[in-house]
């Protein structure tokens, strides 16, 4: 499977993780059942795919504050990406 997903641009010409590496085989591993190895390879992939199923569910039945969740649930997917990359990044220079 590994062969079929798309290379990080960013990682081949500079040679540093952009803010999206590790979500295809993070989503590979959820496929396979192995839960703690995708979040471990992109800890924002819980917290996105939870944004992602509520958005899609708001498409099609309307809650009384669905726009406050909708921005607290993409504020927490924003923070989590930006936090474990910084993490991530420190980790890779120290």
């Amino acid at each position: 499977m590994e062969k079929y997903m798309f290379p990080c641009l960013n990682k081949k010409l500079f040679g540093v993780d952009c803010l999206g590496c590790g979500l295809q085989r993070s989503l590979s591993y959820l496929l396979q059942g192995e839960f703690s190895q995708a979040f471990k390879m992109y800890p924002a992939v819980y917290p996105l795919l939870l944004l992602l199923v509520f958005w899609g569910v708001t498409l099609f039945f309307k809650f009384r504050f669905d726009t406050y969740i909708k921005y607290g649930l993409l504020a927490v997917t924003v923070l989590t990406i930006i936090i474990s990359y910084f993490i991530k990044m420190n980790f890779m220079f120290n």
